[in-house]
């Protein structure tokens, strides 16, 4: 774990937003996507977003996010082909171009949450058909499914809100082909299990988790990131049980902690974003990094410096 004075003193460095002159530029919540040449380049930003806002940065939370999606896309490449070409930088990738399908697939295997779309949300409101799926009476918060299901959302504009919806919404809407969905969903799931069981062998579950998919030369792929502390839930396995016997909070190490200070402070996603201390901040980017050592089996690296400076030096040679 990197020393509470780098992660102060980067709180001066962290990147917010690039601005290259090359290409065409697609801003996401997170990532800045720069398109050329039949490839994309994806600047993985210090950014956080939650309840589809953007709030702040977190020191190194980019490189956190770029070198774990770049450890899975690497391990589920089996499971089923994705994006990647290059990791040039470390927060950055260079990835074949892609026609991305309009939804999200989220994946839950426990029922929890407090946003809008998550599963207990919902639940906690009466809803016992959530995207399709029949979920049982007398459930609690935080407890494990049955088994794995699949919630949808649309993916809303930047600025907007995700919508959840079923799978057989979205073929009635025609946002993707039937045939194609249910390939997606097949591979969706095959993922989940695969990374459930490999972050269970380093004493961490996998709660819930985000794919993207899009097409590369008439193929399904895996687009975006995978299994990062963004687009997943992971709590701490050994103290899970007992926990949750007790009717208690597990122990998170994903953005849920930035959620629910935010949450607790009564903001879900309408109105002026709270200023978030850099107590908290520093708190967030410690379970970003805890994520990446306890998911990849490596120390992480890193060093105060300017991260825009960096990437630009990264990037002389790809554009």
């Amino acid at each position: 774990m990197l020393p509470d004075t780098i992660l102060k003193n980067q709180l001066s460095h962290t990147l917010y937003k690039t601005d290259f002159k090359f290409g065409r530029k697609y801003e996401g919540k997170v990532r800045d996507n720069y398109i050329l040449n039949g490839k994309r380049i994806i600047i993985t930003t210090d950014r956080i977003s939650a309840f589809d806002r953007v709030l702040c940065t977190l020191p190194f939370k980019g490189q956190v996010l770029n070198q774990i999606s770049a450890y899975w896309f690497e391990k589920t490449k089996r499971i089923i082909k994705n994006h990647l070409i290059s990791v040039p930088d470390p927060n950055v990738m260079v990835v074949n171009e892609y026609k991305p399908y309009p939804v999200e697939i989220i994946v839950r295997g426990y029922i929890t949450g407090v946003t809008t779309t998550s599963a207990w949300y919902n639940y906690e409101r009466g809803i016992r058909n959530f995207c399709g799926n029949r979920l049982p009476e007398d459930l609690k918060k935080n407890q494990k499914l049955d088994k794995p299901i699949i919630t949808p959302t649309t993916k809303a504009e930047h600025g907007s809100h995700d919508e959840s919806i079923s799978g057989e919404e979205i073929i009635k809407r025609g946002l993707v082909d039937e045939k194609i969905y249910r390939k997606i969903e097949k591979a969706a799931l095959a993922l989940f299990d695969f990374g459930a069981k490999l972050v269970a062998k380093n004493n961490l579950i996998l709660v819930d988790t985000k794919y993207e998919f899009g097409e590369l030369n008439g193929e399904l792929v895996l687009i975006d990131e995978a299994h990062t502390p963004d687009s997943s839930r992971f709590w701490i396995k050994g103290s899970y049980d007992e926990l949750f016997s007790k009717d208690q909070e597990p122990q998170k190490l994903d953005k849920e902690y930035v959620r629910q200070w935010l949450s607790d402070k009564g903001f879900l996603g309408d109105g002026p974003v709270p200023s978030i201390p850099d107590e908290i901040k520093i708190e967030a980017a410690k379970r970003y990094i805890t994520a990446y050592e306890m998911i990849t089996g490596n120390e992480f690296m890193a060093k105060n410096e300017d991260v825009l400076k960096r990437i630009e030096k990264s990037l002389k040679n790809i554009v």
